[in-house]
């Protein structure tokens, strides 16, 4: 269990409704305020056991939910230490920076695995509508949810981010096989390029593609993928890539 699903079992939390930011921020000692920022979503002051925790005003609700919690992350992990914060949606991040760190507590401490799990496998059939009725449940992002399902590998594949200057992120589940990789750019036979360049509508289903289209490895021909696209702001399209086929798994 980790630090963040601990804290939540010590209050007693076993519903995500009862996820209150605020309250949990109180309980270890830290007073959250909304003001108008410039350059950042969010930052945190601590001193001699308190913390004073500022969030951008103008954001969405579950922008500051994560803001929140991401410096709740900090609060535990670095207290003492002097930071650059940067408050991201959260997305995958290379190696294990302080940022890293927060924002993995964040993940457990809006999605703890001990509630989270039990309602994902209640999902009969993975595309972004039934995500997003989990991420309304947990009042999360849909990208930070369709991120969390696939690291805990409760779905087969990877989630993409890609912007018009190509390939911004990419999370890949564990089960998948580390020989298959994303490609940087879109292929023109994949659905995401046309939601990316060419103002097509987002995929209502998941549909099924030839791996090559999305993933670069010498016999990705020989396999299939599904494929589904939504756009989440002007310049930015998720795409997931569900793995059906055994073969391009971890072998057990």
């Amino acid at each position: 269990m980790t630090p963040a699903e601990a804290l939540l079992q010590e209050l007693g939390i076993t519903e995500p409704c009862e996820i209150d930011l605020e309250a949990i921020a109180h309980h270890v000692g830290a007073r959250v305020r909304f003001r108008p920022l410039t350059g950042c979503e969010a930052h945190i002051l601590g001193c001699n056991g308190h913390a004073l925790i500022t969030v951008k005003a103008e954001s969405s609700g579950r922008r500051k939910r994560f803001s929140i919690a991401h410096e709740l992350g900090h609060w535990r992990f670095h207290r003492g230490q002097t930071l650059v914060c940067r408050v991201d949606e959260y997305q995958p991040r290379e190696g294990r920076s302080p940022e890293k760190v927060a924002d993995a507590y964040a993940a457990d401490l809006l999605m703890p695995r001990y509630i989270f799990e039990p309602m994902a496998r209640q999902i009969e059939k993975f595309d972004f509508a039934s995500i997003r009725g989990l991420a309304d449940a947990f009042k999360s992002s849909l990208t930070a949810t369709s991120i969390r399902l696939i690291e805990l590998d409760r779905l087969r594949g990877f989630v993409i981010c890609h912007t018009s200057r190509g390939r911004k992120w990419f999370a890949r589940s564990p089960s998948v096989s580390r020989d298959w990789f994303p490609r940087e750019d879109l292929d023109p036979k994949s659905s995401a390029f046309g939601i990316q360049f060419g103002g097509r509508p987002d995929n209502a289903t998941p549909r099924k593609i030839e791996a090559g289209a999305w993933l670069g490895r010498h016999d990705a021909a020989r396999f299939d993928v599904r494929e589904q696209t939504i756009r989440i702001s002007r310049d930015e399209t998720l795409s997931l890539v569900m793995v059906d086929d055994k073969r391009m798994l971890v072998s057990e």
